[in-house]
Parts: structure tokens; C-alpha cells; sequence
């Protein structure tokens, strides 16, 4: 975990805090002292990219458990997907001291799992960090869909069923990429939120990546086998950073909740529907996922 940051420059913030000043103060305070500083801390040594729901917070959560790993402020900051144009300065302010005895030389790292479908964050990752280590989980795309929709009307942000909303996606997602080609400021909630099967297209998401980036530098985890035994998942990921061998006291699964089956109907037409995405993607990794 992150050694906290004590210095005689967030003294400021100390007696802001032990003076009762309101919370509104204080994190502006804390966002200050971020902000003054943020030339002097870590950038991100891998990124956790994708895919949503399929273990990326479970995984993300095992790696800054590890000695070696300072957390960030939170798991997703979303600097290339949302925030990019806030520039590096911003996404800096996030991460870790990079000073003598407060962080020096350690490992950081965050995970949004946009990351991986957006289609220009490859491109914006290679040009700010070169180096940069990346993690992409995949999971079978009609669980990972359905799962997405059961998160989707949790939050309040689906109302259709889940047969209607993939229905609905094709005139939902009409000209949303387009759109965020040619203004880098536009956020589509569509693509964002209403992605369901989409998201599940991964060979052509991972070409992006691959046009970016050599496969030394992406490690690519199937969620079925990360779920079976998040032990061995860990290893794998650790090899892949660098970092020397870690055990964790438990290996508990994050963001799972229990809802009801796919129908079979359903599940049977989504099956016929990735049957080639599946074949194409299994062809770009050379090995065999599994996925009914």
C-alpha cells in the first residue's frame, strides 16, 4: 500500500484538519497539495485496461495489496478515456510521492476498464507512456454483457430489459464513435454505459492496442481462469510486473452480485452472434479460450 505522505509542505492541510475546518475545505486543501506537488510524483507503471465486468477490481485490488505497490488515489481515474484533455499534470496529481523514503522506486498503477474499448486511448496511451505495462481480462462476452445490464439497471442507468437493450444498441451507438474521433471532449453515455455486446468484440479492440504497443507489454488474463483460481491469476500478473512473488491472506471476489439466469432463448442467440468475434479473437492470441 501507499507509505503515507507526511512532509513539512502538508503542514497546511494537517491544521486545516485538526482546526475543524469543513470538509469542502480540507479536500480542496488535499487537492492543492496534490496539485503543487504533482511533478514529483510517480506516473502509472501498468494499467489494468479492460474489460468491465469481467475482475478488474478484484485484480486490482490483490496487486496494491503487494508490498511493493503504492495505491493511487482510487482504482479508475479515467485520465485517457474522460479526462485527457486535463493533461498529464492532472493524472500525475494521483498517483504517489516519487521521494526518498516517502514511495521512492515503488511500483504504481490504476485500472479503468473503459480503457481498453475506447477507441482512442491506445493511441493516447502510447504517446504518454511508452512503457507502460498493460493488464486486459477477459471474460466470455454473453456473461460479460449480461452482467453489465444487471449493473446498468442497478444503477439506475438501463431501463429496458435486457433482450430490448441489445436489441436497442445498434440505433443507440449510431455515429457515437464518429463523434469522439472528431471532438475530443465528447463523452458519449451510449457508448459508455450502453455497450453491452460491443464491449465483447475484443479482437478488434485489442488490435488497437497491438498497432500500439508490442505484445511483451499487454498480458492478457481470460476471467474464467482469473475466477477459478485468483491465486495463480496473481502470480501470472506479478511475473508480468516485474515484482517478486506475493502471497495475500484471502483472495476475495469484488463486485458480484447474484441475479437470475440468462434465458435460454437468449443465450442461444448471443451464442450464434459471437461465435465468429470469438473464433477471430482466439486466431490474434493463438490459444484456445473455451467460450460456449
Amino acid at each position: 500500500m501507499s507509505t503515507p505522505e507526511v512532509t513539512p509542505d502538508r503542514r497546511s492541510l494537517h491544521a486545516a484538519q485538526s482546526a475543524g475546518v469543513g470538509s469542502r475545505a480540507t479536500t480542496r486543501a488535499r487537492r492543492l497539495y496534490r496539485q503543487s506537488t504533482s511533478s514529483l510524483r510517480l506516473l502509472p507503471q501498468f494499467l489494468i485496461i479492460g474489460a468491465a465486468r469481467a475482475g478488474t477490481t478484484s485484480l486490482y485490488s490483490y496487486l496494491v495489496r503487494h508490498p511493493s505497490v503504492s495505491a493511487p488515489t482510487h482504482k479508475e481515474i479515467h485520465y485517457f478515456d474522460l479526462n485527457f484533455e486535463r493533461g498529464l499534470s492532472w493524472y500525475r496529481r494521483h498517483f504517489p510521492l516519487n521521494l526518498p523514503g516517502i514511495g521512492h522506486g515503488a511500483v504504481s498503477g490504476e485500472a479503468s476498464p473503459y480503457y481498453l474499448f475506447h477507441p482512442a486511448v491506445a493511441a493516447r496511451v502510447r504517446q504518454s507512456l511508452p512503457d507502460v505495462k498493460l493488464i486486459a481480462l477477459l471474460r466470455n462476452p454473453i456473461e460479460r454483457a449480461y452482467s453489465q445490464h444487471q449493473l446498468a439497471c442497478r444503477h439506475g442507468r438501463e431501463m429496458l430489459s435486457f433482450e430490448e437493450a441489445i436489441s436497442a444498441e445498434p440505433e443507440r451507438l449510431a455515429g457515437e464513435a464518429d463523434r469522439m474521433h472528431s471532438d475530443r471532449r465528447y463523452e458519449s453515455f451510449a457508448h459508455r454505459h450502453h455497450t453491452y455486446l460491443e464491449r465483447g468484440l475484443y479482437a478488434e479492440q485489442l488490435e488497437r492496442w497491438y498497432e500500439q504497443f508490442p505484445r511483451s507489454q499487454i498480458l492478457v488474463l481470460k476471467s474464467e481462469d482469473f475466477f477459478l483460481d485468483p491465486k495463480a491469476a496473481y502470480r501470472d500478473a506479478l511475473d508480468f510486473l516485474d515484482l517478486e512473488r506475493h502471497e495475500l491472506s484471502e483472495y476475495g471476489a469484488f463486485n458480484q452480485r447474484p441475479y437470475a439466469d440468462l434465458a435460454p432463448d437468449t443465450r442461444e442467440q448471443l451464442r450464434r452472434y459471437v461465435a465468429a468475434p470469438n473464433e477471430r479473437l482466439e486466431a490474434l492470441l493463438e490459444r484456445k479460450l473455451g467460450w460456449d
